[in-house]
């Protein structure tokens, strides 16, 4: 079996766990966020298998437990350090086992030291390096959307060196993780003009401090390997403009564009299983890695998808003749689904193929319903630079402006296509692009998106008759591996990434435009490095190749993207680490689509308040977690009948007795004396009748008609 994030972290998470539990029994404590880090890789089962009692939020009602000790897994956020210290305050556990999920402040760190009697309440405190969200077996995301508007907002410069220490801990913690210390390098565009053109600069620099300190710290880190020195990119989002905004038609990254795909803790679409028989239901389907339809069909062209499924369901009806009714058409994406529908002794493998067909159906629809074939084709040429026919393209202005006047290109997909055609033109006269916005009947705020990306390092807008110096392209356009099919002119185009791993994978990538934070004695280690590597390959006779396990001494190539990348990039990963024979892992703070890319673009000219950044948000300790549990109530002690002086004679009738101040006494139950001896046999749930007074039996007459009325009415109360 090959790499997996997914597992790395899962065994290092649980291997924790074993090495404090001891086969002796402990609770659990995680706070909201280390709990979503746990789940993301461990089952709650294979946690209480180890030794653990209980899991339970810190931040919750909790009932104390002097007498057993806790695991703390928690997050190094100072209001998870208050219900730290609130739980040692109250003394709720014997002794507690800190484990961070990464670097605790130094403040934070002193205030948990200072604590009165922390030597007795602490066993032991520990840094994981775990903060982070394996999403597939080579991709990893931070789940942090706002780290966009962080790093490339205007009004955000002072919260970015925090935000990059983050980053850089985080992205330390997948390399500590995966037990790579590797050689850093980052982009450094050419003739940058925008502000945030030093952020790989600093934050390669910044990951370089973590790894090294780590190193110090332990002497053992990283552990042995015949692997050789793995290579971490550090990069952002302005080394490529044009990925987040063109169609891409492999089924992952279309499905995502395409489809109202949640992405949240979990990756679902909802769809309905059964559908068309009695038994249909509405669901959350989760697209993850222990589906093997989404994993073998994922990265694959939407025409080769639809083959693949189609194919495999062949294969099946084949397999099982007796589900087959005849003239049944089993060559349309719809029959096939419908068929599905009857087979319920496959309910798991009905309700995955059920899922991706009805996903690629509707795939298919919205292509067909918005013209995105059209679309598509300018598209492919705006961010080529080059026509079908590896061309200058002449009159695109008037294609553009065809589509724009055409009902069914989407809102969305219009704008997309004026911030493409903006950034091929290297700039656009400001009225121009109201222009195209009003030809459009897009709203005139939407001119805010496209000055935007000047924040990102795009130049969309210029001065009337500027004269602007073209700056060429990163790399080259490469025309010689070029599909000529027809089916595949509408994905040309391909992410830069691609080029840069391609350059990294053969030891070639420019030094000048992707330099060493620390250079190696040797420039040209890289290359030699490659070439003896494929010279190895090519001795190996192909019979050796067919068949074999994945090597384990594969070279590691970590990829950071910061401000989000897209699934075409995460595709590019995944297909030159299986033609080079590299582990290519993409990192980055979160996931972009078409349409969260451009929301995000014109966020950077709001009021940084508008934002709700999660680092400026005021956050603290549930007022729960203080409060000491209420004392228990006495016990009730029986008293002995006393007769009062002025108390009337039993059977004697009662009459208020005057008080101090006029003020009457309580009247006592008429017909007869205080029931005092009653009273004195009487305990908190007692099973004694209870004392009755005069009307009581009115009381029971009345509620036995009214019971029966009820009755009669139908009522059961």
């Amino acid at each position: 079996m090959g790499l997996s994030v997914f597992e790395e972290q899962h065994n290092v998470i649980l291997q924790e766990i074993k090495n404090i539990t001891q086969n002796d029994w402990k609770c659990l404590i995680v706070d909201e966020t280390s709990k979503k880090i746990v789940d993301n890789v461990v089952k709650s089962d294979d946690i209480l298998n180890n030794n653990i009692a209980t899991i339970e939020l810190i931040e919750a009602r909790r009932e104390s437990n002097p007498e057993m000790d806790a695991i703390y897994l928690l997050s190094p956020e100072p209001h998870i350090v208050e219900c730290l210290l609130a739980d040692f305050e109250l003394r709720r556990y014997r002794r507690g086992f800190l484990v961070w999920t990464n670097l605790l402040d130094p403040a934070l760190r002193r205030k948990i030291d200072e604590f009165p009697g922390v030597r007795q309440l602490r066993a032991s405190s520990r840094t994981l390096f775990v903060d982070f969200y394996p999403r597939e077996s080579h991709l990893v995301t931070f789940r942090d959307p706002w780290s966009f508007p962080m790093l490339y907002h205007p009004a955000c410069n002072a919260i970015v060196p925090k935000h990059m220490q983050l980053l850089a801990q985080r992205i330390a913690g997948i390399c500590i993780t995966l037990g790579e210390y590797p050689k850093v390098r980052y982009y450094r565009p050419k003739n940058a003009f925008h502000e945030a053109s030093v952020l790989c600069t600093h934050l390669a620099r910044f990951v370089q401090e973590e790894l090294d300190s780590y190193a110090q710290w332990d002497s053992n880190f990283p552990p042995p390997s015949t692997r050789p020195q793995s290579t971490l990119l550090i990069t952002d989002r302005s080394m490529d403009l044009m990925a987040p905004l063109v169609h891409e038609f492999t089924y992952q990254a279309m499905a995502h564009d395409l489809l109202p795909i949640k992405d949240g803790d979990k990756v679902t679409f909802h769809t309905v299983i059964n559908e068309g028989t009695p038994d249909a239901a509405e669901k959350d389907m989760e697209l993850q890695e222990k589906d093997k339809i989404w994993v073998e069909n994922r990265h694959r062209h939407m025409k080769d998808t639809i083959d693949k499924l189609m194919g495999d369901f062949q294969k099946f009806l084949d397999q099982n003749p007796h589900f087959t009714r005849e003239n049944t058409d089993t060559t349309s994406l719809s029959a096939i689904r419908d068929m599905m529908a009857g087979l319920p002794q496959f309910q798991e493998m009905k309700e995955a193929y059920s899922l991706h067909l009805t996903m690629a159906q509707e795939c298919m629809n919205k292509f067909q319903h918005h013209k995105l074939s059209d679309t598509a084709a300018i598209e492919q040429t705006l961010a080529t630079g080059l026509d079908e026919d590896y061309k200058k393209p002449k009159n695109i202005l008037d294609s553009v402006a065809r589509l724009l006047d055409d009902d069914a290109v989407s809102p969305g997909d219009r704008l997309r296509l004026i911030t493409l055609y903006a950034l091929y033109r290297d700039g656009m006269i400001l009225d121009d692009v109201k222009k195209l916005l009003a030809h459009s009947g897009l709203p005139i705020q939407d001119t805010e998106t496209i000055i935007n990306l000047e924040h990102i390092g795009g130049r969309p807008i210029k001065q009337l008759k500027e004269q602007r110096q073209a700056i060429p392209p990163l790399f080259p356009a490469d025309n010689k591996n070029s599909q000529d099919e027809d089916d595949y002119t509408l994905s040309r185009f391909e992410p830069v990434l691609k080029q840069v791993l391609d350059g990294l994978t053969k030891g070639t990538l420019d030094q000048t435009l992707f330099p060493y934070v620390k250079p190696p004695l040797d420039p040209n280690e890289d290359m030699l490095a490659a070439q003896a590597g494929s010279l190895r390959a090519a001795g190996r006779p192909h019979w050796a190749a067919a068949g074999r396990r994945p090597p384990e001494n594969r070279q590691r190539l970590i990829v950071f993207m910061a401000g989000g990348a897209t699934y075409s990039e995460s595709r590019t990963c995944y297909e030159l680490g299986n033609e080079r024979s590299r582990d290519i892992i993409l990192a980055t703070s979160h996931m972009l689509t078409p349409q969260l890319f451009l929301r995000q673009i014109g966020d950077l000219s709001r009021d940084k308040r508008q934002l709700d950044l999660p680092i400026e948000r005021k956050r603290h300790a549930p007022a729960h977690l203080f409060e000491r549990p209420a004392p228990p109530p006495p016990p009730v002690q029986a008293r002995p009948p006393q007769q009062q002086a002025g108390a009337p004679r039993p059977g004697a009738a009662a009459h208020p007795v005057a008080r101090p101040g006029g003020l009457p006494s309580r009247p006592t139950p008429s017909g007869g004396a205080v029931p005092t001896q009653a009273m004195a046999n009487m305990h908190i749930n007692s099973s004694g009748h209870r004392p009755t007074t005069s009307n009581s039996s009115y009381d029971d007459g009345k509620a036995h008609k009214e019971k029966k009325r009820r009755n009669f009415l139908g009522l059961k109360k």
